[in-house]
């Protein structure tokens, strides 16, 4: 092994369905680094779920510790027991304090947040937004933050297309409440679009979709394959989340080579990098305008394009793994 760093990386138990971005995220960065760290991956014994299984899981992590730990996933809670000044740990986003009542929302702060972060050395997280909401919610230091993007993945490369003239396909990708699906169905009603919807619709926007009388195809649990087709096959991605950690489909589509409309708030601004069309999320006549510009106007679609080829260089999966090295290599300094 030479001199290679010992870096343990600690994962989550996963469940038997779910998108797990965070797995895939550091699956590359350890192949990436494979000749500068020896990465072994211990993962825990329990679901993150009650008292005494979150305990054990917090006790197993003392005898499977590296020369540096790497805490991913939502356990954050079992840096209690790590050595601190040799322990990183990710924050992907706040967002989960959002959905919680006044007493939850304080106990996931104290559990997932203020705590853990005092009990590691540094904090990687995913963006700018994502980084100021964990200053917003703890006393962290901010140089002990260090903000690494999401890479984009090697298979999400140019496939020329011209939007149909004839109903163009819409993708719309998530279906949570940040999602803001209701806003968009909203805002179609009267175009003859088709609307993609990836992910299992909510009942109330389902019968929205039906009131409305708008085209959908609706597909879920689909495979890695199965969801770059879906942005080949799309002539925009209509992403106006009203809250994102980050917002992986706005670099997806723009290396696939289509036109996005995504979000002023958040994370969506920095990530979208001047290649997107921004919009109020929570005004329908905003998105509305937004889709039509971008169907309409086709000089300034194929200029979005444009610039979302030069974005996507920032998120270069070997740039990334050597943001996440140089991290590696702060923490392993005695």
């Amino acid at each position: 092994m030479g001199n290679l760093i010992k870096t343990v990386f600690l994962q989550r138990k996963q469940y038997t369905s779910g998108n797990y971005s965070v797995e895939f995220i550091f699956n590359d960065v350890r192949k990436r680094l494979s000749d500068k760290i020896h990465a072994s991956v211990f993962v825990s014994t329990y679901h993150s779920q009650g008292i005494f299984k979150r305990l054990y899981n917090m006790i197993e992590v003392i005898f499977n510790q590296g020369e540096v730990n790497f805490i991913t996933g939502d356990i954050h809670y079992i840096s209690f027991f790590l050595k601190k000044n040799k322990t990183i740990l990710t924050i992907l986003d706040s967002g989960f304090l959002y959905d919680s009542g006044r007493l939850s929302r304080w106990l996931q702060t104290l559990l997932w947040l203020k705590i853990p972060i005092r009990r590691v050395k540094y904090i990687t997280t995913i963006s700018p937004h994502s980084k100021s909401d964990i200053l917003k919610h703890t006393d962290c230091n901010p140089d002990k933050i260090k903000i690494i993007p999401v890479a984009i993945r090697s298979n999400y490369r140019h496939y020329p297309k011209k939007i149909r003239n004839d109903k163009p396909i819409l993708l719309q990708i998530g279906q949570a409440k940040n999602k803001n699906l209701h806003r968009i169905i909203e805002a179609i009603k009267e175009m003859n679009v088709q609307l993609s919807i990836i992910g299992k619709i909510a009942p109330e926007n389902k019968a929205l979709l039906v009131k409305l009388n708008i085209d959908f195809v609706n597909r879920v649990n689909i495979s890695d394959e199965e969801m770059l087709q879906e942005y080949i096959n799309c002539d925009m991605l209509v992403f106006p989340s009203i809250y994102e950690g980050f917002g992986m489909p706005i670099i997806e589509s723009q290396a696939v080579g289509r036109p996005v409309l995504t979000s002023n708030t958040t994370s969506m601004p920095w990530v979208a990098g001047g290649a997107s069309h921004l919009v109020d999320p929570l005004s329908v006549a905003s998105i509305k305008f937004g889709i039509l510009k971008i169907l309409t106007d086709n000089k300034y679609s194929q200029e979005l394009i444009k610039k979302g080829f030069e974005n996507i260089k920032r998120f270069d999966p070997n740039l990334i793994a050597n943001q996440y090295f140089e991290v590696i290599k702060l923490a392993n300094k005695r």
